[in-house]
């Protein structure tokens, strides 16, 4: 980096498992962009980075013409794992110290970072808008969705499950299944409570999990974790309004908690252990979707789901025809295309 001149830096976790904190040394970074979203821009000292987050900062080289560690680490392991690179100043002189400054301890500080996020609603970008509003908080909830995340074992092999049903592919993707009309062969819509009981981890069903909600309708989602280890969820297709993170379980009176004025839109999210998470949005974008955890082993076992978002007409405005050289397989294969979108 030359003196005097600030930089800015993205943190991306694309990890398979753990959390990590990120860091420069004797640097403090601004935050200014989270997954697309400007935020309000305060200063850390570190950032807690979930995994599928990403988080945009301005670093600005005013400090003694040296090298510098930046460091990432992992969170809340039993043995923490830690990672080095060097951050050079322009005809800089001496090494980086050897004292690398050190992570915080326990979820709790992480949580309490996360309710430091705020959506900057003066800065001049594009913005999720629905219903032509920013005020997102004013807008009526269709339907309130709890998901549960649980572990078992289904004849001794280890599934991870969304309340109560461990997702497996179907051999017809759900989306040429809709398409071509055969939905009702390949898999069964709704099949999950959209509030689960308390013991719905003692059984899994293993099957296709696909969650239909009626287009432009506005939802509240809640993940609620009641494992000992950190969840992140990411959405395909949708940006969201990150609301509230609490520890316990969910229950409506915990909606006077909620940020209802500048949340950040963002696509994934993390749940802490024993903790709650909401979310709330405009499914407003035709297709079929997938919301899944971001933990590569509970996502290959089962936790994850799709979510249908259809349109009784079929109009160019809503959805794109499906393209010319798409492979198709399954059930659908040798099937007649339908009549094109309009």
């Amino acid at each position: 980096m030359k003196p005097g001149k600030t930089y800015k830096y993205r943190i991306c976790n694309v990890g398979l498992k753990n959390s990590i904190n990120f860091r420069i040394q004797n640097h403090p970074m601004t935050l200014v962009e989270m997954e697309g979203s400007h935020t309000v821009q305060n200063t850390y000292d570190s950032l807690d980075v979930h995994l599928g987050q990403c988080f945009g900062v301005l670093v600005t080289a005013d400090k003694e013409p040296k090298d510098y560690y930046m460091v990432a680490s992992s969170r809340f392991t039993k043995t923490i794992i830690t990672s080095k690179g060097i951050i050079r100043y322009a005809d800089g002189k001496g090494p980086a110290s050897p004292e690398i400054p050190e992570a915080p301890v326990g979820w709790a500080w992480s949580l309490n970072q996360f309710r430091s996020f705020r959506w900057n609603l003066t800065a001049s970008a594009a913005r999720p808008n629905p219903q032509g509003s920013y005020h997102y908080g004013q807008i009526n909830i269709t339907r309130t969705v709890k998901l549960v995340n649980t572990v078992s074992r289904d004849n001794g092999k280890l599934r991870y499950a969304l309340n109560g049903v461990s997702h497996v592919e179907p051999d017809t993707p759900a989306k040429l299944a809709e398409y071509f009309g055969v939905a009702d062969k390949v898999f069964k819509y709704d099949t999950i409570p959209d509030d689960p009981p308390q013991n719905v981890g003692n059984s899994i069903v293993i099957q296709p999990n696909v969650v239909k909600f009626e287009y432009r309708t506005f939802i509240e989602i809640i993940f609620e974790n009641h494992e000992k280890s950190v969840q992140s969820y990411n959405l395909n297709g949708y940006s969201f309004f990150a609301v509230a993170i609490e520890p316990g379980t969910w229950t409506p009176e915990k909606r006077k908690n909620y940020n209802l004025l500048d949340g950040v839109s963002r696509h994934t999210i993390q749940v802490f252990p024993k903790s709650w998470a909401a979310i709330m949005l405009t499914f407003d974008n035709v297709g079929v979707w997938n919301l899944r955890s971001e933990i590569a082993e509970n996502r290959y076992l089962g936790q994850q789901l799709y979510i249908s978002v259809p349109t009784p007409e079929r109009s160019l405005r809503d959805e794109y025809n499906i393209p010319e050289n798409a492979l198709l397989c399954g059930i659908v294969k040798g099937l007649p295309k339908p009549e094109p979108y309009h």
